[in-house]
């Protein structure tokens, strides 16, 4: 009866050391986590700007090919839909068909409607980046929080931009607009 007792501790003890050890090989630290989002979010980061001053610096002909090339293909249909409710063009919404057929994926209070991509002047001088700071990053998910100026209309824009990262490439997936 005894070496029964004596087996059965010893093969709990092993059982446990085994879990203890499938553990640590297969998830992440906490600190690696972190690293690789920061990581991420940097990357994110310099593209996002780089991506804003390309499309501000782009012939006007251009900067539909440029947003449809850098934001996610739904957040395209959500934002020239948002540009287009209650116009007198193709396919335009009114704001309740709108807010119906998109309110479930995206916050349609904040959507710029009747306004361009990333700023709400039709017009514009030279649009610079004045502050691009990550708020969140998490599995390839990033929120920043971005002021757009423009010092030939004494204008700013407030911005809180979701970039995401699908198949190796970051693309816009939201702009909360709040002027």
């Amino acid at each position: 009866m005894k070496k029964i007792i004596i087996a059965s501790i010893f093969l709990v003890v092993s059982c446990k050391d085994d879990i203890k050890n499938e553990l640590n090989i297969d998830s992440p630290s906490i600190e690696d986590v972190v690293a690789q989002n920061s990581k991420g979010a940097e990357e994110a980061k310099k593209w996002l700007e780089s991506n804003i001053a390309s499309y501000f610096k782009a012939d006007i002909s251009d900067q539909q090919k440029i947003m449809k090339n850098i934001t996610t293909k739904d957040y395209y249909e959500f934002k020239t839909d948002a540009t287009n409710v209650d116009m007198d063009v193709d396919g335009s919404l009114t704001l309740k068909e709108f807010q119906q057929k998109w309110g479930d994926e995206y916050d349609t209070n904040f959507a710029g409607i009747n306004r361009g991509f990333l700023i709400s002047a039709q017009d514009w001088i030279n649009v610079e980046i004045r502050k691009c700071e990550v708020t969140t990053a998490l599995n390839n998910v990033y929120t920043f929080n971005v002021v757009l100026a423009d010092d030939g209309f004494k204008a700013k824009y407030f911005r809180d931009i979701k970039v995401i990262k699908e198949n190796g490439k970051f693309l816009i997936d939201g702009i909360l607009e709040s002027n």
